[in-house]
Parts: C-alpha cells; structure tokens; sequence
C-alpha cells in the first residue's frame, strides 16, 4: 500500500511540474566564463595585482602575467572596472555569451606622480621675475 501511494505522489509530482514548463517562461540563468589580461597601455607589459571588480559583485585579481579570470559570468551584458595602485581606473562594460570565447584586453594608463608638499615643479619663474 505504501508503494503505491508513493508512486501516485510522485506521479503526481511529475505531472504539476510538467505543467509548468510551457515553454512561454524564461530559461533559467546561464553562465558564460570571461578572461582577460591588463596591460600597461604605454610599454604593453603585463599588470600584476590589479582589481578587476565585474557588475560590483564579482571580482578578481590579475597575477604575475596580467591575466584574471571569471568562471561563472552571468550571460547578457556586464559592466566592469579594473584598478590597481598607479594607474588610472578604467571602466567599460562587454556581453559575456554562452559557448563563445569571452575575453578582454584592459589597457590601463599610468597616473601621473603626485608631487610631495613643499617640493619644487618646473614651472614659469614667479610674476616679475625673469628667467636668465
């Protein structure tokens, strides 16, 4: 008896959840994987330790070669952001799909020096004073 009240149940079971797939509702979340390497725009070398922060839930680390990678990349379009200490932050955004390849060349741009207090910068002599 316990048998057979089982399998009805899970006949059941089967049939409600058959129902609900007609078709006319959404196929549910796919992932695509996303790879990329970043690189110093003026001398092409590699960036290790940069910050690549993908839709600001995901986030990775370049290594020694400049390369990161995300395994799990929601499919459709994601923005992103890489910073790393001595360069500019760079933002863009991209469409990961599923089974295509799904990579990016990030290449960052040096930030200037900042100048320490109280040191000199070449600049114009002070008004009223001529330069010899």
């Amino acid at each position: 008896m316990k048998v057979l009240l089982r399998a009805i149940a899970l006949l059941a079971l089967t049939a409600i959840l058959a129902g609900c797939n007609d078709g006319a509702l959404p196929p549910g979340a796919s992932y695509a994987s996303l790879s990329g390497t970043v690189i110093d725009a003026a001398t092409n070398q590699p960036i290790p330790g940069a910050i690549v922060t993908l839709d600001t839930v995901l986030t990775a680390t370049s290594d020694a070669d400049g390369h990161f990678t995300f395994a799990k990349v929601p499919t459709g379009d994601y923005d992103y952001t890489v910073q790393v200490t001595g360069y500019k932050t760079y933002s863009s955004s991209g469409s990961a799909t599923p089974g295509k390849p799904n990579a990016i060349v990030v290449r960052l741009v040096a930030r200037p020096p900042a100048h320490a207090p109280g040191t000199a910068t070449p600049a114009s002599p002070p008004p009223g004073r001529s330069s010899r």
